[in-house]
């Protein structure tokens, strides 16, 4: 498989005789849902010894989906840089999005990751459903892309 600069590939559908039943199915939900979020072609995949990592488009915003594995104790997490850092006004910026955490973000969340607020939401695989994976990349992605040029605005460098 060609790598891009970035070092991820086109998305593809995972050969079902290297993964188990569980993990091929959590694979095939995950790329249903990007399929119908992602735009422009955008969608691309990445194998790893730390897993499985999707990146796609979404209105004006990157949306990464990481899987570590196959078992009850792996994570499924989706993220969405929103905002690079240093900001603005950083104090009233964490007060900002801590309210938001308390009611707007539903099962995701704003947090830091390195030098970038994030949209975040994670999972362990014990017990979850098609449908819980597709509400997590869901909100994520709009949380997202509702919020990023509004951040952007009021507290970007």
């Amino acid at each position: 498989m060609t790598a891009t600069p970035l070092g991820l590939e086109t998305l593809t559908t995972l050969p079902e005789d290297d993964e188990s039943p569980a993990t091929a199915n959590h694979v095939e939900v995950i790329e249903t849902v990007i399929s119908s979020l992602e735009q422009y072609d955008s969608a691309m995949v990445s194998h790893s010894d730390q897993g499985i990592l999707w990146k796609f488009q979404y209105g004006s915003v990157e949306v990464f989906v990481q899987l570590t594995g196959n078992s009850d104790e792996d994570i499924l997490t989706v993220w969405s840089p929103v905002l690079a850092l240093p900001a603005k006004d950083e104090p009233g910026l964490m007060r900002h999005i801590l309210e938001m955490n308390c009611g707007e973000t539903f099962e995701s969340c704003f947090g830091i990751l390195g030098s970038q607020v994030v949209v975040l939401a994670s999972r362990p695989l014990a017990d979850i459903s098609p449908g819980e994976i597709s509400r997590l990349m869901t909100i994520v992605a709009t949380i997202a892309d509702d919020n990023d040029e509004a951040l952007q605005a009021e507290y970007g460098a």
